[in-house]
């Protein structure tokens, strides 16, 4: 059927994201066997994405951006006796979905990371990189946000027994160590500017090698680049001792043993392919706790908990704030000032922010840039090494888009506070 679905692809010339690879290039090296098994797999994807987009739709409305989300809660209304709103219907509705979406994740997906890996062992030997990792501790169980489903932490020099663990969201450590880096990002300002005093104004100077030459401002921990992501996920939740972590990292280490791959230790997935297989071992595990969450609303609903909303109180002083969260990307975190309630000023620090950082004042790259150094390229007109690792951040560069014209005049300003 795969074979057929192939076949018509090719015969409508309609070949789409297909149309530029670069195919029979001698770094791709997959069997015709495992090939079809990984494209059918894809195929497949695109139908199971559908229904965890549904749970989204449910929950939060329009993906990517949320349209659910209230300071102090949520919009969801919750009764059982509307149709308009929350009830039971909609809650089975969402654990129907959620029990066809987590065995494709568990059993395709996860597994299929795994073949992969084993079937290019050298890729964990490449790209490395910045060996600092930083994540945030996510999915609380409690009103009170002093219990998670996942750990955090901070791990500096690749030292997985240096481990800083982080036990909340009011980390004073993070508060303190963060700071942004405009010296060579198309922004106003030098040197590093803690969040709450940063600014995003644009300052496009063209290309310049020594000087401005990215929109991405450059993150630093402490004056360190930082890596985040899966990959930092399962860093510090193996180091840290997290049991779920730990049981779906050493099956993935099985697993690739069993596909005649190496003997893959935690140390090695500090490369390209130990991010690849962080992001499924990661799914992999929010794949089951998504269930027991699931569990969790349903029971509060049905003990008669509606609550979805706590108004919040602003002082009249002025005051600053962090909100820290693990986007699939990585650590995304917000620092807004507010004053006499209002904002005053707001800084998103975002995942690819901290991957996709450039040179800093001293001159120190980020995890992209550091990434790619050593890295074999078999074609220089055709680097799909590169894209390898680059990939394996899996980047988004939507908030490092501006529009100017030729002359490098900007175009418009949006405002969305």
């Amino acid at each position: 059927d795969v074979q057929n679905k192939v076949n018509g692809l090719i015969g409508s010339g309609q070949l789409g994201i297909f149309s530029h690879g670069y195919w029979g290039h001698p770094a791709m090296r997959l069997s015709p066997e495992v090939n079809l098994i990984l494209f059918a797999h894809y195929l497949q994807a695109l139908e199971f994405q559908r229904k965890a987009l549904q749970v989204v739709g449910i929950l939060g409305g329009k993906t990517p951006h949320i349209q659910n989300l209230a300071v102090g809660g949520v919009m969801n209304a919750i009764n059982l006796n509307s149709l308009a709103t929350m009830n039971m219907d909609r809650l089975g509705m969402l654990q129907s979905l959620l029990q066809e979406v987590v065995p494709f994740v568990q059993q395709a997906y996860f597994v299929d990371a795994c073949l992969l890996a084993a079937s290019y062992p050298e890729w964990f030997r490449y790209g490395r990189g910045v060996a600092n990792y930083l994540a945030v501790p996510d999915l609380p169980v409690d009103a009170k946000a002093t219990q998670f489903d996942l750990p955090g932490g901070v791990i500096m020099d690749g030292n997985l027994s240096s481990v800083r663990p982080m036990q909340n969201w009011r980390d004073e450590a993070i508060r303190a160590a963060v700071a942004e880096d405009v010296t060579h990002a198309w922004y106003m300002g030098e040197g590093p500017q803690p969040p709450w005093q940063g600014k995003t104004d644009p300052d496009y100077t063209d290309f310049r090698e020594d000087g401005k030459y990215s929109w991405v401002k450059a993150p630093r921990y402490n004056g360190h680049p930082m890596q985040v992501g899966p990959l930092a996920n399962i860093l510090v939740g193996y180091a840290s001792g997290h049991p779920l972590t730990r049981e779906w990292t050493d099956d993935a280490f099985k697993k690739i043993s069993s596909f005649r791959g190496p003997n893959v230790t935690p140390e090695d997935l500090q490369s390209t392919m130990g991010r690849y297989l962080a992001r499924a071992i990661r799914s992999a595990m929010l794949s089951e706790v998504a269930l027991q969450h699931w569990q969790l609303l349903t029971s509060n609903i049905l003990k008669g908990d509606d609550t979805t909303y706590n108004p919040p109180v602003f002082p009249k002083s002025q005051i600053a704030g962090l909100g820290l969260h693990e986007a699939p990307r990585g650590t995304l975190s917000h620092w807004v000032v507010i004053d006499k309630g209002a904002f005053s000023n707001y800084q998103a620090v975002v995942p690819s922010t901290w991957n996709a950082s450039p040179r800093d004042e001293k001159g120190v790259p980020g995890p992209y840039e550091s990434a790619l150094l050593a890295n074999p390229v078999a074609d220089p007109s055709k680097p799909l090494e590169v894209l390898r690792t680059v990939h394996s951040f899996d980047p988004c560069m939507a908030c490092a888009c501006h529009t100017f014209d030729a002359s490098g005049r900007e175009i418009a300003q949006v405002k969305v506070l």
